[in-house]
């Protein structure tokens, strides 16, 4: 490999690394956590100097985090909400964000992977939860696909509790692609389903698995349901039907719970 496509391929992870945030208060918080790395800063410049632009700016620079100013159109175009950023958006470099390439396609029998993929669930208070669950457990990530999900907006950091800042999270632009490559390479795929016949907890598999959650209106989409290798329900008393979906997720992670080890 030569040397231009090394730094090439290195730039390229880098910046699949980020996460960009925006929102005044959000972007405060991550610049006075210490877990959190910034790479950048963006303002627009319309922003008056002043009050709690004026902390973002101080903190950012006591950091030596890069400060751009931009035009407030071009600022949108960075936060991608120009409704609701405030002006105000940062680049985040989490290690622990990644894109789903980077999901080990391994058929090691002795390398177990467990994983949730969202299938539609797109309210940002149920993800942020989900977040933190999966972050807590100590499985092996959340596989997020931004088609049909909640992005990850300030509401899904506060619902997260922070955990989104730690937490394994695999990112694509559609799920389905992914999991047939996962399951090409072993891995497999276990839609959550009220209607399956089989039990979460009689489901027995000593290889790699992903665990897909759909919305809790709709459920799995049809698509994925079509290519997954098992359903799987989890068993109910006193009539009642299903579990919020951030509810089911917790109990999955933690049925598979790694934070001991």
């Amino acid at each position: 490999m030569t040397e231009d496509r090394q730094q090439y391929l290195k730039k390229k992870q880098f910046f699949q690394q980020l996460l960009t945030i925006y929102g005044r208060k959000p972007v405060l918080e991550a610049l006075q956590n210490p877990q959190v790395r910034i790479y950048k800063l963006h303002l627009a410049d319309s922003n008056r100097r002043d009050g709690i632009v004026k902390e973002i700016v101080d903190a950012a620079e006591r950091e030596g985090i890069e400060v751009a100013w931009h035009e407030r159109r071009a600022l949108s175009r960075i936060s991608k909400n120009g409704k609701q950023d405030q002006g105000v958006a940062a680049d985040l470099q989490l290690k622990a964000y990644r894109p789903c390439s980077d999901i080990p396609a391994s058929r090691d029998p002795h390398t177990r992977h467990i994983y949730i993929a969202l299938d539609g669930v797109n309210n940002p208070q149920n993800l942020g939860m989900i977040i933190r669950s999966v972050a807590a457990s100590g499985i092996d990530g959340l596989i997020l696909p931004k088609k049909g999900c909640a992005a990850l907006s300030p509401l899904v950091i506060k619902a997260s509790a922070g955990a989104l800042f730690n937490c394994p999270i695999f990112h694509c632009d559609t799920l389905q692609p992914e999991l047939q490559r996962l399951q090409k390479a072993g891995v497999e795929i276990a839609c959550l389903s009220s209607h399956a016949e089989q039990s979460l907890f009689e489901s027995q598999s000593d290889t790699s698995r992903v665990y897909v959650l759909g919305n809790e209106t709709e459920g799995v989409s049809p698509a994925t349901q079509a290519l997954s290798d098992c359903a799987l329900q989890i068993p109910m008393a006193n009539g009642v039907e299903s579990l919020n979906v951030a509810v089911t997720a917790a109990l999955l992670a933690f049925s598979h719970n790694r934070a001991s080890a």
